[in-house]
């Protein structure tokens, strides 16, 4: 087995020797030396070719614009620059398989390092079993030689032979270990064999991949004499075109340099001419100057003097359009008063601190410069203009709006009925506008110090009674807010005398005769109001308000006698619940307040219609209203807006309503005066002027039995009409 095991040895160490001279590294290392033979000569041939083409470019050569010849030249350039990038990754594919060729090499040289120790080692291991081989045979034959005695032989036999024995089983226990040892062997040569035969291939894909790449190279340099070819033919050619060219143009030039001559000599005449002309215009410019001045001034006092002219008749045009815009304003407003229209007057509150900053905040509404009725309004980004019968900016005092209506509380006194209300979204400014501050009153205060003022003004002749009423609209409830039990339910009734006009029986009536008596009526009727805090408004009004002033009058010398009423209504806002917060009890006056303010308009829309049918008691706002939306008084709406830009939507709406109203013709309002003298229930005891004047109250329904039991000092001051 040892002899066989060491033939094997041989055996193997021969392969792995044919197998080394099989692999030819230096062959490799021939193939790579004659790679690198090649590139360096491409590389001396393309320093050649960019050597003749640098000398091509040095030499100077016509340039043809528009040439065929060019642009191919350009091409054929773009061409050579494309194959020298090609070349450049040629370059570096080649040295890319050079390097990997380098690291077969040195894995080869390290695999035959490897073989070598192995083979090394295994010779080492022959020689020392070898040798215990021969010890051993030697032994057995210095045994076998000796012939001691038989008792003794046999003896010794048996020591020896148990020596032996023990030598035997060393030696096949030393055998078994060389037999792992081989095997163990085998197994590394086969791995070897393996990696040998895997080196194979790749060796034989490395040379296939550098043929391919010779034959890339190869084609490429082809291609590339072929294309040096033929730049240098289209070189030769483009020279040879343009030398004809120039040739040509140069015959050409001569040509056209002739004729300038001939036409030189034609010419000097004509230049002495125009060098005399030059010389005479340059003699008249020099005295332009002061012509031009002289000119300039007087075209400038001419523009001046139009200028002025135009401004004149601009400021005089100016003023007759104003003037004519006053009278027609004036001969519209008599027209509507001729027609009954209700006459409808817009004003735009300031911007406040409790609307926030921001793009919301931002001012919306804007006005006309030169019409006092127009007003615009910006909303979504499309601006919308709405003409009423007079706006008000937020500059406006309330003197001013006052003026505006003064008029037609005056009517009151002559016996006709007047309805001033106010309308708009809540926060707008409508109870500012009817009620005021005590610093600074509003049209309801104002109105009856007019009306005592003109009443003084008159005394001579007439003799007037002022009486007072106050109610509320609240959640479709109508109270009396002067009386002992506000909270009191009451009801709208016809008159009995078939007048047709409705009054509100248990109505709390008083008798004021002074600016003091004005001022605790209102005070008193003011803490009986319902108002309520709101996101929109710190002082919501809940309800619709209503002052009832009554103006009777006498004709002291014919005994005339008139009965004027003036309605001034402080209408409750309508709201949006989602942006005013309303919850429990303010949703449900929110609900009755936008519930009435849609009946008003069902109302205006009838009236604007002309149908037969007016829903007046679809609400007890205008039911309450019917007499001064159907025909018999002179009626006024104030639309309160709100100027920011979150408000537009709910300014929009009042606009268009207020539009709407002002379309409506109620007809010429009647005046209620008759001859006779009035009852002893309504005759009105004067009291003598020197005297302080007491209020006095009594019901539309009946006179009072006696005084208020009503608590409070606004309440004991106002006494029961007698």
């Amino acid at each position: 087995k040892v002899e066989n095991l060491k033939e094997k040895l041989i055996s193997q160490a021969q392969e792995v020797s044919r197998l080394r001279s099989e692999l030819g590294g230096t062959d490799l290392e021939k193939h790579r030396d004659l790679l690198m033979v090649e590139n360096e000569r491409l590389r001396q041939e393309m320093r050649r070719f960019e050597a003749e083409l640098q000398e091509l470019r040095a030499k100077p050569v016509a340039p043809c614009m528009g040439c065929e010849h060019s642009q191919e030249s350009a091409q054929l350039r773009d061409r050579l620059s494309q194959l020298q990038l090609e070349v450049v990754e040629n370059k570096g594919m080649l040295s890319e398989l050079n390097l990997e060729v380098q690291q077969k090499t040195d894995r080869l040289a390290e695999v035959e390092l490897r073989l070598k120790d192995c083979l090394a080692e295994k010779a080492q291991e022959e020689e020392r079993l070898s040798r215990r081989l021969r010890d051993s045979h030697e032994t057995i034959a210095s045994l076998r030689a000796q012939s001691p005695p038989v008792k003794y032989v046999i003896k010794t036999v048996e020591v020896e032979s148990s020596k032996t024995k023990q030598a035997l089983s060393e030696s096949q226990a030393r055998n078994q270990h060389l037999q792992e040892q081989v095997a163990m062997q085998r197994q590394v040569l086969k791995e070897m064999e393996q990696q040998l035969q895997s080196s194979h291939q790749l060796t034989v894909q490395l040379r296939a991949q550098i043929a391919m790449y010779e034959s890339e190279l190869e084609r490429a340099h082809g291609q590339m004499l072929e294309e040096m070819q033929s730049l240098e033919e289209d070189k030769n050619r483009a020279i040879e075109e343009a030398f004809a060219r120039a040739q040509v143009e140069m015959k050409a030039v001569h040509e056209n340099l002739a004729g300038v001559r001939t036409n030189l000599l034609t010419l000097q005449p004509a230049l002495r001419t125009l060098t005399n002309d030059y010389n005479g215009l340059k003699r008249q410019v020099r005295g332009f100057p002061l012509l031009l001045q002289e000119a300039l001034k007087s075209v400038k006092a001419e523009i001046g003097q139009a200028i002025e002219e135009v401004n004149s008749n601009n400021q005089e045009l100016l003023r007759k359009y104003r003037r004519e815009l006053q009278l027609r304003k004036k001969c519209h407003n008599e027209l509507v008063r001729l027609k009954g229209n209700i006459r409808v007057i817009a004003r735009v509150r300031p911007v406040t601190k409790e609307d926030g900053e921001g793009p919301e905040a931002t001012n919306a509404v804007t006005f006309d410069a030169d019409d006092d009725s127009i007003i615009h309004l910006l909303h979504k980004g499309k601006p919308v203009s709405f003409e009423l019968d007079k706006v008000f900016s937020p500059r406006a005092s309330q003197q001013d709006v006052f003026q505006e209506v003064q008029a037609l509380i005056t009517s009151c006194i002559d016996g006709f009925n007047v309805c001033i209300f106010a309308y708009g979204q809540t926060g707008a400014g409508k109870t500012y506008t009817m009620e005021g501050t005590p610093e600074n009153p509003g049209i309801n205060q104002r109105a009856l110090q007019l009306l005592f003022s003109e009443v003084q003004e008159k005394a001579s002749d007439w003799e007037y009674t002022i009486t007072v009423s106050a109610a509320e609209i609240y959640n479709e409830v109508l109270r009396d807010l002067l009386g002992q039990e506000p909270q009191e339910k009451l009801e709208i009734r016809l008159c009995p005398d078939g007048s047709g006009q409705l009054y509100v029986p248990g109505l709390t009536e008083f008798r004021v005769q002074s600016v003091e008596d004005i001022n605790k009526v209102f005070e008193f009727g003011h803490t009986n109001r319902t108002t309520e805090f709101t996101n929109l408004n710190e002082h919501s009004s809940r309800s619709h308000a209503l002052l009832i002033v009554t103006v009777r009058g006498v004709d002291c010398s014919t005994g005339l006698r008139t009965t004027g009423k003036l309605n001034l209504v402080d209408l409750a806002g309508s709201e949006r619940v989602g942006k005013s917060g309303a919850e429990g009890n303010r949703l449900r006056e929110a609900q009755h307040i936008n519930k009435s303010l849609s009946a008003l308009g069902d109302v205006i829309a009838a009236l604007r219609s002309r149908q037969g049918h007016v829903p007046f008691r679809n609400s007890k706002l205008t039911y309450l209203l019917q007499d001064s939306l159907s025909g018999d008084s002179k009626t006024l709406m104030v639309v309160q807006v709100s100027p920011v830009e979150k408000n537009t939507s709910e300014t929009l709406y009042s606009l268009k309503f207020a539009e709407r109203v002002r379309s409506v013709e109620l007809g010429p309002g009647s005046r209620r005066a008759e001859l006779g003298s009035w009852s002893s229930q309504e005759h009105l005891e004067w009291e003598p002027a020197c005297q302080t004047p007491q209020p006095s109250a009594r019901a539309h329904s009946a006179p009072s039995s006696g005084p208020s039991s009503r608590p409070g000092s606004i309440r004991r001051k106002l006494q029961p009409l007698a």
